[in-house]
């Protein structure tokens, strides 16, 4: 509850290291981090001294990172930090570690182009890039949909339209006829006036 959460921005120091774990990818990075300061007596920007901090991200963001961050690129760095301390031949050293919550290029350097990953498609996210596409396939082809049968037009076995043969080896079915049309019952402009029909059976029109 009691985390320390910054956000730094510099460059990437060095290039992404993945691998996999028994929880997930991981991915580590050094991060640079130079501050810009201005000289009064020069009247110039100077850059001060330069801090390194390793960050460490898991998961899809390991993954993300590995395809997407390259040496030197300005980054925006969100996480927790966390300052270890270690003994290394005989001398104690203190590191500090940025687990990253979010990583993004800095668009005050220049330019992004955002692509969205789907789950299941690491090749994606893959330093070497998505799968090859087969010789002569095209990669934005779209399945075409069914034709449906033409009302009157034999269909044959296994729903085949045309050229199938029928099922069990019996000749395609006659075309059905159209249903005959009923005669319509019409009123006459006498009956609509209410008065009687010269004829009892005038008031029957065929359409």
């Amino acid at each position: 509850m009691n985390e320390t959460l910054v956000t730094l921005v510099g460059n990437a120091a060095t290039a992404v290291e993945f691998r996999e774990t028994a929880s997930g990818g991981m991915a580590r990075f050094r991060f640079a981090v130079t501050p810009r300061r201005w000289d009064r007596v020069k009247e110039v920007w100077a850059d001060g001294h330069t801090s390194f901090y390793t960050v460490w991200a898991w998961r899809t963001l390991a993954m993300n990172l590995t395809g997407s961050v390259a040496v030197g690129e300005p980054l925006v760095v969100h996480g927790r930090l966390k300052v270890r301390e270690e003994e290394l031949e005989g001398q104690r050293r203190t590191f500090v570690d940025i687990e990253a919550v979010a990583v993004g290029h800095d668009l005050t350097r220049g330019t992004a182009a955002f692509r969205r990953v789907v789950r299941g498609e690491p090749g994606l996210t893959s330093r070497y890039g998505p799968a090859p596409v087969a010789a002569g396939a095209d990669p934005w082809a779209v399945r075409e949909a069914p034709e449906r049968p033409v009302a009157g037009e034999p269909v044959g076995a296994g729903g085949a339209v045309g050229g199938g043969e029928p099922a069990g080896g019996a000749e395609a079915s006659e075309e059905v006829p159209a249903r005959e049309r009923t005669p319509v019952r019409r009123r006459t402009a006498r009956q609509k006036d209410g008065a009687a029909p010269r004829k009892p059976d005038s008031d029957l029109v065929t359409a």
